[in-house]
């Protein structure tokens, strides 16, 4: 019992050093804040919350192990992953250029703010090479072990939930409080060339 607790614990703190550690999900909620506000932001965090319950779960049935041992799968999967990302920093930084306002968080284009934490999540391979590296240090052999590998995913989608949440108020109080001047314009240019570099950085880097 001690050693499940004690197992418990480590991975609880790998999963917080994980969510905090700055990267596509990130870029992308602090985006969707900038453009839709807080619900926008919670769709987004929700879209990339289902990809990290995917990956858990394909953990468990040995999926991700087969898509990080398999080259071309990876390949693939990175590409495509970095594709998204460049797509969206380039579509906000044009949209900043054009002057577009806001979004309104109730209108068609703010729901897609889950697809688009959604796709980045499941066309993420980090995610899989993550799952395959962590999860079986925390799991035995056995068909129970799946629904261990899912409470695990889970615990990291709750983190997520908490740490995005916070970030997406803190970035719409700020575009509040500075919605007179230049500060969000220039947040969201400077948040759209990160999603670019992350992009290209996913698209062209080995394992």
């Amino acid at each position: 019992m001690n050693g499940r607790v004690h197992g418990l614990l480590v991975f609880a703190g790998v999963a917080v050093l994980v969510v905090l550690t700055p990267g596509p999900a990130t870029a992308l909620v602090i985006r969707s804040a900038l453009r839709g506000g807080r619900r926008s932001a919670l769709r987004t965090t929700l879209g990339n919350a289902t990809g990290v319950l995917f990956w858990g779960a394909a953990s468990a049935v040995g999926i991700s192990a087969l898509v990080a041992a398999s080259e071309l799968a990876f390949v693939v999967l990175k590409v495509a992953g970095g594709v998204v990302l460049v797509a969206l920093g380039v579509q906000t930084f044009l949209r900043t250029r054009r002057g577009e306002p806001a979004l309104d968080p109730g209108s068609d284009r703010a729901h897609n703010a889950f697809r688009d934490g959604l796709v980045t999540s499941f066309a993420n391979p980090k995610l899989a090479v993550f799952f395959v590296a962590l999860f079986p240090q925390f799991l035995s052999s056995g068909h129970a072990e799946f629904g261990k590998a899912i409470g695990m995913a889970c615990l990291i989608v709750a983190l997520d939930l908490v740490w995005f949440s916070v970030i997406a108020l803190v970035v719409t109080r700020a575009r509040s409080a500075f919605a007179e001047s230049r500060w969000p314009t220039r947040i969201e240019r400077v948040t759209a060339s990160v999603m670019i570099g992350l992009g290209l950085r996913l698209a062209v880097e080995s394992r």
